[in-house]
């Protein structure tokens, strides 16, 4: 899944030249693929303890393969966007199937296998463009038919997965109405929480680069820190995983949301920028993965809340370019870190939060 997310920034050169598209016509592979997504997790959810977990997986690869093979030998533009709309499908089903899978069937163990799994495609976020930039752009047909053909393995690796789905804590007599109204609000701040940092996240991934040549580095210099900003997340989650089985997932992300604050504060410091946004990718990397056992052992009656997080974590990559572009335009680029802390104190105060909110309802 990380690969196949990061294929399509490095094959737009040779997008523009095949179809004859602008630059941001061309970006809109990326965006088709998050849509599909979006989609994926919301219906999947649907699917969910109807179909069985065999089946949501596997037809979730069949998808994702489709997709990425239609991609590679799509005749025109729109049933390119089409394609990477039907990966995108996909990869959404099998980002809700893994991650609901992960963060109720390890016990205590989930938040640290969460973070494992979603370290693995950090891997693949960083392999992938060195792949097509291995091979080169013009050939990224071959890369998506590749990609297309190494998936469908994994449908003979479903046997490990029980296909039955236990039963939920939701299908027990409803909450009192009290405990409804104070489950929507956890809910409501725990969607926050995720739209923000993934904001977060992909705000450096995407101005990183502009933001210090802006402030004096070179283009070359630029490319590399954002490189290590995104292998910075990937390490991070390894790191954590040891963590979780010895802190709370309240203080890991608690932890996360004041460390990336001090760094993006730093970052805006010119000499220090690059070591900064280093240490955002470390801190920002356990809060998805870590977030979702808190969920669910915070709001057991909510059938779809862990679909409601991981969508509104798709929503937030989508929304973040456009939305800090126009606040970059009456403030300028210099402010890109400033703005970006100030959207991590409020995750932070999100999470301080709900670290009372989810402790007053345990007692």
């Amino acid at each position: 899944m990380g690969a196949l997310q990061a294929f399509y920034g490095p094959a737009i050169p040779a997008l523009r030249g095949e179809f004859d598209l602008s630059p941001s016509t061309a970006g809109l592979a990326l965006s088709a693929h998050f849509v599909g997504g979006v989609a994926g997790v919301l219906l999947f959810d649907r699917l969910y303890g109807r179909i069985g977990n065999r089946r949501l997986l596997g037809s979730s690869y069949l998808l994702m393969a489709a997709g990425a093979a239609g991609f590679a030998l799509a005749p025109d533009w729109a049933t390119a966007l089409a394609a990477a709309l039907l990966a995108g499908l996909g990869a959404g089903g099998v980002d809700y199937g893994l991650n609901q899978l992960f963060a109720v069937g390890f016990g205590n163990r989930s938040t640290a296998m969460l973070n494992i799994l979603n370290a693995h495609f950090g891997v693949g976020a960083i392999l992938g463009p060195a792949l097509i930039g291995a091979v080169g752009a013009d050939r990224y047909p071959a890369v998506f038919l590749a990609f297309a053909l190494v998936t469908l393995p994994l449908l003979l690796c479903l046997r490990g997965v029980r296909d039955h789905v236990p039963p939920h804590p939701g299908d027990t007599p409803a909450a009192p109405a009290p405990a409804r109204r104070a489950l929507r609000s956890v809910l409501a701040v725990f969607v926050a929480l995720y739209v923000l940092h993934v904001g977060i996240e992909a705000g450096v991934g995407g101005w990183e680069p502009t933001h210090l040549e802006t402030v004096g580095y070179g283009a070359g210099l630029a490319a590399t820190a954002t490189s290590v900003y995104w292998l910075m997340m990937t390490v991070g989650r390894f790191l954590v995983a040891p963590l979780a089985l010895r802190f709370s997932a309240q203080a890991i992300i608690t932890v996360s949301c004041a460390g990336m604050t001090v760094c993006l504060l730093l970052a805006a410091v010119p000499d220090l920028a690059p070591y900064a946004y280093a240490g955002v990718g470390l801190f920002i990397a356990p809060i998805f993965p870590t977030g979702l056992p808190w969920l669910h052992r915070a709001a057991p009656h909510a059938r779809r809340a862990g679909a409601l997080v991981i969508a509104a974590s798709l929503a937030g990559g989508v929304a973040a370019g456009p939305s800090l572009g126009k606040v970059i335009e009456w403030s300028g680029v210099r402010a890109v870190p400033l703005l970006l802390a100030a959207v991590s104190a409020v995750c932070l105060a999100a999470t301080l939060w709900l670290t009372r909110a989810t402790r007053t309802a345990a007692h």
